[in-house]
């Protein structure tokens, strides 16, 4: 469980191995077709990457940990709202993807690669221009979830073409143009087992890993965090412009846990201190507000805290264990993965 494998090769990028299922193929055949020329990554970080490339195998090269809410209809757009402005927290403290083909780019390398791999606009008619199909989105969601929906009908042309002859409640054409847009936090529209429909919000920034004891901290953490984001909103409104929760995104994306965000006071903040002395107390009441026990916020939230304190991330480690002489990407990756079998929190790990 990793957010980018540190010894994936560009050689491995080829359709060959592609999944079998036809969706990936035909989704892979709409995009070369609208773009009409090949996927141009480029990533400035530590170091630089820049290359094209011709089909989009390189989307296979992020893993994350996606997080969904099933929530009340008139209350998900608070929550949308509310885990848009969680995202920069979350994305730093879970950073687990600092190398990508060879080169140390971002803390959260997964967000720039994953943006670029799949990259096609939009109709025009924005103000902003063509829509991004992979974005941290356009705005909030000011009184109504199905905003972002009515947006995907307006800005996104179909890229999956098909026929659906169910029922209309069954949403299947929505469901399926909503699956070709990837926004880092997405609304989703699914089914309780009575047949019952629902939405959920399906958050997208946290990588895979590095253990499952981590996951699910992290999962605790952005829980916890987005909840009581949310009864915030809904008591005094949304306290952050969204350009500046976007700026915060990309920001710890870039810097992990060493960024400067802009909060709600309007001033520039440390976000390690930020999580320190004000985000991990916000998890923990968001979590007891959702009635967890304590025993169970304690054991997650304390990985949390334990990894702010130590500044280790998966990011994190993996770099300092490169700056070891003799370190190669392979030997990292070997004892990355003692360590992961080990069930010891990231911010436990030693550099061997």
């Amino acid at each position: 469980m990793i957010g980018t494998l540190p010894t994936l090769k560009r050689s491995a990028m080829t359709l060959k191995n592609m999944s079998n299922m036809n969706r990936y193929r035909v989704l892979n055949e709409q995009i070369l077709n609208v773009r009409n020329k090949p996927i141009h990554l480029e990533i400035g970080g530590i170091e630089h990457l820049k290359f094209d490339h011709n089909d989009v195998m390189l989307e296979s090269a992020t893993t994350s940990l996606q997080l969904h809410t099933q929530v009340p209809l008139d209350q998900a757009h608070h929550f949308y709202n509310a885990s848009i402005i969680a995202s920069a927290a979350v994305v730093a403290s879970c950073a687990n993807a600092p190398y990508l083909f060879g080169k140390n780019l971002w803390h959260e390398s997964r967000i720039p690669l994953f943006e670029q791999a799949i990259e096609t606009g939009g109709y025009g008619g924005s103000d902003r221009g063509p829509l991004k199909r992979v974005s941290f989105g356009s705005g909030y969601a000011r009184a109504s979830i199905m905003e972002c929906f009515q947006e995907n009908l307006e800005h996104f042309p179909i890229l999956l073409p098909e026929l659906f002859f169910e029922p209309l409640a069954n949403f299947d054409h929505l469901r399926l143009h909503n699956g070709t847009i990837w926004r880092w936090n997405r609304p989703l529209i699914g089914f309780d087992e009575d047949g019952t429909p629902h939405i959920r919000i399906e958050h997208r920034t946290p990588s895979a890993g590095p253990t499952i004891i981590d996951s699910i901290a992290n999962a605790a953490f952005y829980y916890g965090l987005s909840k009581n984001l949310c009864d915030e909103i809904i008591a005094t409104g949304i306290p952050l412009d969204f350009a500046q929760a976007k700026d915060n995104f990309y920001q710890a994306a870039r810097y992990g846990l060493d960024s400067h965000i802009t909060w709600f006071d309007g001033e520039k903040h440390s976000l390690h201190k930020l999580l320190q002395t004000d985000l991990l107390a916000r998890a923990r009441k968001g979590l007891q507000s959702l009635s967890i026990a304590s025993a169970d916020i304690d054991t997650y939230l304390n990985i949390i805290e334990q990894r702010i304190a130590n500044k280790q991330t998966g990011s994190q480690w993996q770099r300092q264990f490169m700056q070891q002489p003799q370190a190669t990407l392979q030997s990292m990756t070997q004892a990355y993965l003692t360590h992961q079998y080990s069930e010891t929190p990231v911010s436990q790990w030693e550099l061997h």
